[in-house]
């Protein structure tokens, strides 16, 4: 799996102090060292401070950085929401004590700030400053004004920190995606310039710096009449997502009925149904956005639990924003705004099964090999990565009309520390299990080279090497007759290469499917060499003889056509 890598930014910030006397608004950004970025993440904040002479400056400095250093000591273990909560909390505690000491020294402020951590971000609030999203060019305000309701009251504030004495902050998470604009405002830019002018703004696509200026600037030539500030953050780019965030994603989704062909669901206009499998139904719909035609997955509840289902859903989502193969399909992340229930979107394939193709006819021996090749470079793809896929099998791999291979159904996989499934619900499909799975093994690289080996057992001959299984049934692993023995042109080494993959002892099998690949990769070349170097009559006899027939039916008519001169 590619590493998580780094959340890449850019920053921007500008503040004015506009008509006022003095500047009572404050913000920041802390991108902090490498480790602090790894374990918390950024965090922006800006504050506007409520009061006479310079007590609101000192409200709102002080509180951005009350926060900012609470912030990077707080565990991460306690998650970004509570590691900003806990530091604001104290600090209301301690500014809303100095007004009850000593009137004169009462101050507030509001506060906005935002913490960027992996691919998501948390949103803290209170007040009439504001958290902004500008994002495929939508604006979206984050934040809610606590304001009095009263249209020539909305300049009084109800909740600020140090106005009450328990805080009352809201709180907001959202998934991040790349080229996302965040922004911070106080109430001296959103107010002149409303959201119009605003997203105008930010769709020119300036600098992060320079939009922060611009911000400002506009907002005063607008007749802005309190101090501007404005902080941008451009997202450039994220790190590879996580299987908790993921899951955490996919638990919020309700399970849903899926539509019947000629409904729609979230922008896409179901078509047809594809299949009804076991733990899954698949639809095909196109996609009104941009008219690409996809398959809607939706899961199946009679088998597996929800746990297990959302688990596989998570599993598919995250191989398939973290594997690139040619040779393997994944699912299509969604706006977390777009979608509705749990369900993936993926590719469309015009092809059919491996399976399908068994079922009409055999395929030739060089096609065959091709196939080969290419499924078992999918399966290294994955062990490459510590991925198990644990349910290979020919209805598992698709062919494409182009002639290409993808290797499907990739959400029972075994992925490096996350969560399994159950014990009971462990996957697997009897006639391809290993037989250490039948005494508890949940699967590993040689029991995917098992599953592989039959898998190309029954591609090259259409027979299985012992047996074919029922769910109910235990088999009984015997000595497998070579698949020469079905099919007489398959050469010595394929037999060799596949009777290893589906040895019974494990000790037996190939050291990994790289070993494999080799083997398949290896006998290919290794045929068409010695062909190469054949003679003639070796390689092809039928045509040596038609050759030999026609020069000695040529050299006959000669010399007949001589004799009679």
């Amino acid at each position: 799996m590619r590493t998580s890598g780094d959340l890449a930014i850019a920053a921007g910030f500008a503040t004015r102090t506009g008509p006022r006397s003095d500047n009572q608004d404050f913000g920041g950004i802390v991108q902090a060292s490498a480790t602090e970025r790894a374990s918390h993440g950024v965090i922006a904040a800006i504050a506007d401070g409520v009061s006479g002479g310079n007590a609101g400056r000192m409200a709102s400095e002080l509180t951005v950085r009350t926060l900012i250093d609470g912030y990077y000591a707080s565990p991460p273990t306690l998650g970004p929401a509570q590691a900003m909560a806990r530091p604001l909390a104290a600090f209301n505690d301690w500014l809303h004590g100095q007004a009850r000491g000593n009137p004169a020294r009462a101050s507030a402020t509001t506060l906005t700030a935002l913490a960027l951590h992996g691919r998501r971000a948390h949103v803290v609030h209170v007040g009439d400053t504001r958290a902004w999203r500008f994002a495929e060019g939508r604006l979206t305000c984050l934040t809610q004004d606590h304001v009095r309701p009263e249209i020539d009251m909305s300049h009084v504030l109800i909740r600020a920190i140090g106005l009450e004495s328990d805080l009352r902050l809201d709180h907001g998470a959202f998934e991040l995606t790349e080229q996302d604009r965040l922004v911070l405002t106080t109430d001296g830019v959103h107010a002149p310039l409303g959201a119009r002018k605003i997203a105008a703004i930010l769709a020119q696509n300036a600098s992060a710096e320079a939009t922060a200026e611009l911000l400002v600037e506009k907002a005063l030539e607008a007749g802005g009449a309190d101090n501007a500030t404005a902080l941008v953050i451009d997202v450039v780019r994220l790190p590879a997502p996580d299987h908790d965030g993921i899951l955490a994603a996919m638990s919020a989704l309700p399970f849903i009925t899926p539509p019947v062909p000629g409904g729609t669901l979230d922008g896409f206009a179901v078509e047809r149904v594809l299949s009804e499998g076991r733990h899954a139904v698949l639809l095909v719909a196109t996609d009104s956005e941009n008219g690409e035609e996809v398959v809607l997955k939706f899961p199946r509840r009679e088998i597996l639990s929800e746990r297990a289902l959302r688990l596989a859903f998570a599993r598919e989502m995250l191989l398939a924003q973290r594997v690139s193969s040619p040779f393997l399909l994944s699912a299509r992340p969604q706006r977390d705004t777009r979608q509705s229930g749990l369900y993936l979107v993926q590719p469309f394939l015009k092809g059919e099964t491996m399976e399908s193709r068994l079922a009409r006819r055999l395929p030739s021996l060089d096609a065959a090999r091709e196939a080969a090749v290419s499924l078992t470079r999918a399966v290294a793809a994955l062990h490459r990565l510590d991925v198990v896929h644990r349910d290979i099998k020919p209805d598992n791999v698709m062919l494409t009309e182009d002639g290409g291979l993808r290797l499907i159904d990739l959400g029972v996989a075994r992925l490096p520390r996350v969560e399994d499934f159950p014990d009971n619900e462990i996957p697997g499909t009897p006639g391809y299990m290993a037989p250490e799975q039948f005494a508890g093994n949940g699967g590993d690289a040689l029991t995917d080279q098992f599953a592989l080996g039959v898998t190309l057992y029954r591609w090259f001959t259409g027979k299985w090497p012992y047996g074919e299984q029922e769910a109910f049934q235990r088999p009984r692993f015997g000595e497998a007759r070579a698949p020469s023995a079905h099919r007489p042109e398959i050469p010595s080494w394929l037999d060799e290469a596949i009777l290893r993959a589906i040895a019974v002892r494990r000790e037996d099998r190939h050291g990994d499917v790289v070993e494999l690949l080799r083997a398949l990769e290896g006998g290919m070349i290794g045929t068409q060499r010695t062909m190469a170097g054949r003679p003639l009559m070796e390689r092809n006899p039928v045509l040596f003889w038609k050759m030999v027939s026609l020069l000695l039916g040529a050299a006959l008519i000669a010399s007949l056509v001589q004799h009679r001169l």
